[in-house]
């Protein structure tokens, strides 16, 4: 069982900026890939982000050039900077770690956060 805590987020005008981090802990595997994905209201859950624990980052073309996300295997941490945010960028963000390779099967969400951006 993989535990996930998911911290940041809040209220933020259009243009501004938020941090989201998400922290993993339990029974961690030795090759993975964490991330967020999103959800606004009456849509479907989307990915915006994620980074293996080896390897570079995927993006969201709608977040390319704006978001960034980073790791730290040590910590087993990762944050999303969210810059130049906009209204559609509303939604609840969702922390997620999953195995990759030989640990395909382990894989587990965070409550998710809520991120609401104001025009």
């Amino acid at each position: 069982q993989v535990q996930l805590v998911e911290s940041g987020g809040g209220l933020v005008q259009a243009g501004g900026s938020l941090r989201l981090s998400c922290v993993a802990s339990g029974s961690l595997v030795d090759y993975y890939s964490m991330g967020w994905y999103r959800q606004a209201p009456g849509n479907r859950r989307e990915l915006v982000a994620t980074i293996p624990s080896a390897g570079v980052p995927n993006y969201a073309n709608s977040v390319k050039g704006r978001f960034t996300i980073s790791r730290n295997n040590a910590a087993k941490t990762i944050v999303l900077q969210m810059d130049n945010l906009r209204p559609d960028d509303t939604g609840t963000y969702v922390c997620n770690y999953r195995g990759l390779g030989g640990y395909a099967g382990v894989s587990s969400w965070g409550e998710g956060i809520l991120v609401t951006v104001s025009a």
